[in-house]
C-alpha cells in the first residue's frame, strides 16, 4: 500500500476509535450496552442487521466460491439471506422487540429459563458461545488474509492488528458503538465497493458489457445451482439461513431487540432483507470476472486482495482494506457483545451466585471483561485455524452444520403455535441435531451430500414432532409462557416490565 492507502485506512481506525469513545458516555447501565435502551431508530437496526451479517470471510473464502464456481454464491448466499429475512420480518422479528420491550430482556437468552426451564437455557448458552467463538475467527482469520495479502503484513500479526481494533470499541461503547460504527462502515464499503465494481467493469468492456462478461466465462460460471452447490445444498441453507438471521445468530437478535416497538423491529428486517437482493450484486461482481482477469489463481481465497492490491490506485486501495474491515468489525464486535449478555446475564450468576444480586456498575464492568475475553480467545484460535479446516470449512461446515441444532428450539419458541412444545422436545431437538452433525462429520460421511443438511432437518423434524404431539396430548402451559405468547404479538399493550438490573 501506498501512502495515500495507510492515510485513509488510518481514517478509518481514527473514526472507529472516536465512535467508540463517544458511544461510551451513551451507556449507563447493561440495558444500554446490550441493547441501546430499547431507543434505536429501525433504519439504524436495519443497516447494523445487515452489515453485522457478513465479514471478511465473504472477501476470502465466498470470494474464492465466486471465483471458481460463479452466481451460485448469490442465490444460496444473498438470496437465502434475503428470503430468511423476510419471513423473520413477518413472525419472528416484532417478537424480539417485544420480548425486551415487556418483560427487559437484554440477552437473547433470557426468555428461555422461563419458556423451556433452565436446563434449555444452560445447554444453548454454552453451546452458543463455543459456536459463536469459532465463528468469530474464522473472521478474524478472513480480515488477517486480506490485510497480509495487500498490505505485506505478517499474517499473525495481521489478525492480532483486526482483533484489537474491534475489542476495544465494543468494549467501551457496547451496541451503540457497534451501531454507529455500522453505519459509518456502510457508507466505507459502498463507496470502496463501488470504486471495484466500476474499475473492473471498465476494464472488461465497461458498464454496457456487464452481461457479456458471463459469455466469456465457462457456462457453469451462470448456473445458479453449479455443483457441488446443488439444490441439495440450497435447500437446507435457506432454512440454516432463516433460523440464522431470525436471530439464532444471537447478535442479529440484538438488532431486534433494540427496537422500540415490534412494528419497527419488522421494518428494520425489511430493510435488511431488500439490502441483501441489491448490494451482493455489486459486491460480487468483481470476483465473478477475475477469472478472465486473474485466471487460474492458485488460491482462490486471494482473489479480492491480489484485485484490490493491482486493480485499484493509491487510495482506494485503503478504502477497499477499511471496507473489508468494516465488515469484519461490525460482525465481529457485535457477536462478542451478544455473547457477553448471555454470560453476564443468563450463566455467569448460575456459576457465581453473588453476581444476582449485583449493582448495575459490577454488571457493566463484568460485560467489558466478557468482551474482551471473548475477543481475545477469537484471535487465538484465528491464528491456529488451519486445525478447523480453513475459513471455508469453519463457517459453511461448522458454523452453518451447527447453528440449525441450538436455534431450533431458541426461534420456534417464540412462535405462539408451538406453546406445548417443552423443555423435553427442545433438548432433545438440540442434542440430535448436535450429535448428527458430528456422525455426518466424522463417523459416517455421506459422501457429496453436505455435512450441513442434516443436523437442520433432524432438529427440525425432532422439535415439530414433539409439538405435534404436545398439541395432541394438551400439554399444559404454564401462566408465564401463556402471558409470553400472547406478548410477542402485538405492540398494543402493558408498561415495559422491570428488567433483571431493575432498569425499565
Amino acid at each position: 500500500m501506498e501512502t495515500l492507502d495507510w492515510i485513509a485506512l488510518g481514517g478509518y481506525f481514527v473514526l472507529v476509535l472516536g465512535i467508540g469513545l463517544w458511544a461510551k458516555r451513551r451507556v449507563a447501565d447493561t440495558k444500554d450496552f446490550y441493547v441501546g435502551g430499547g431507543r434505536v431508530p429501525w433504519w439504524l437496526s436495519g443497516i447494523s442487521h445487515h452489515m453485522s451479517g457478513y465479514s471478511a470471510v465473504v472477501f476470502t473464502g465466498f470470494a474464492a466460491i465466486a471465483y471458481s464456481t460463479g452466481v451460485t454464491i448469490y442465490l444460496w448466499w444473498a438470496i437465502g439471506i434475503a428470503f430468511g429475512t423476510f419471513v423473520a420480518a413477518l413472525i419472528i422479528a416484532p417478537a424480539w422487540a417485544r420480548l425486551s420491550r415487556r418483560f427487559g430482556a437484554e440477552s437473547p437468552l433470557e426468555y428461555l429459563e422461563a419458556r423451556y426451564g433452565l436446563p434449555v437455557q444452560q445447554v444453548l448458552g454454552w453451546s452458543g458461545s463455543l459456536l459463536n467463538l469459532i465463528a468469530d475467527a474464522s473472521k478474524f482469520a478472513g480480515m488477517g488474509i486480506i490485510l497480509s495479502v495487500v498490505a505485506g503484513i505478517d499474517l499473525n500479526i495481521a489478525i492480532i492488528v483486526s482483533g484489537l481494533t474491534g475489542l476495544f470499541y465494543a468494549a467501551a461503547g457496547g451496541l451503540w458503538a457497534d451501531l454507529l460504527t455500522d453505519f459509518a462502515q456502510f457508507v466505507v464499503q459502498f463507496i470502496a465497493g463501488v470504486a471495484m465494481f466500476v474499475i473492473v467493469a471498465a476494464k472488461l468492456g465497461g458498464l454496457g458489457n456487464l452481461l457479456g462478461v458471463f459469455g466469456e466465462l465457462p457456462p457453469s460460471h451462470s448456473n445458479p445451482l453449479a455443483d457441488p452447490y446443488t439444490l441439495a445444498y440450497v435447500l437446507p441453507y435457506f432454512v440454516i439461513n432463516f433460523f440464522s438471521y431470525a436471530g439464532g445468530t444471537w447478535n442479529l437478535a440484538q438488532r431486534f431487540m433494540s427496537a422500540s416497538r415490534g412494528s419497527d423491529a419488522r421494518k428494520a428486517a425489511m430493510l435488511s432483507s431488500g439490502i441483501y437482493i441489491v448490494w451482493p450484486l455489486v459486491l460480487f461482481f468483481p470476483m465473478w470476472a477475475a477469472p478472465l482477469l486473474l485466471p487460474d489463481l492458485a488460491e482462490p481465497t486471494h482473489v479480492y486482495a491480489i484485485m484490490t492490491r493491482d486493480f485499484l490506485p493509491a487510495g482506494l486501495v485503503g478504502l477497499v482494506v477499511a471496507a473489508v474491515f468494516a465488515h469484519t468489525m461490525a460482525m465481529t464486535t457485535s457477536d462478542a457483545n451478544a455473547v457477553s449478555s448471555v454470560v453476564t446475564r443468563d450463566l455467569l450468576p448460575r456459576v457465581i451466585t453473588s453476581l444476582r444480586g449485583a449493582s448495575d456498575r459490577v454488571r457493566l464492568m463484568l460485560a467489558r471483561m466478557v468482551t474482551v475475553t471473548f475477543s481475545a480467545l477469537a484471535v487465538l484460535i484465528a491464528i491456529n485455524l488451519e486445525a478447523f479446516g480453513g475459513i471455508i470449512d469453519l463457517m459453511l461446515e461448522w458454523f452453518a452444520g451447527l447453528i440449525g441444532p441450538i436455534s431450533v428450539p431458541m426461534i420456534l419458541g417464540l412462535v405462539p403455535v408451538f406453546r406445548r412444545a417443552g423443555q423435553a422436545t427442545a433438548l432433545v431437538s438440540i442434542f440430535a441435531g448436535l450429535f448428527t452433525f458430528v456422525l455426518v462429520k466424522y463417523l459416517v460421511p455421506l459422501g457429496s451430500t453436505p455435512v450441513t443438511t442434516y443436523p437442520i432437518l433432524v432438529s427440525l423434524t425432532v422439535f415439530l414432532l414433539g409439538a405435534l404431539v404436545g398439541h395432541l396430548l394438551r400439554r399444559p402451559v404454564s401462566d408465564e409462557v401463556e402471558a409470553m405468547m400472547i406478548a410477542v404479538r402485538s405492540d398494543e399493550d402493558p408498561e415495559p416490565a422491570q428488567s433483571k438490573s431493575g432498569q425499565a
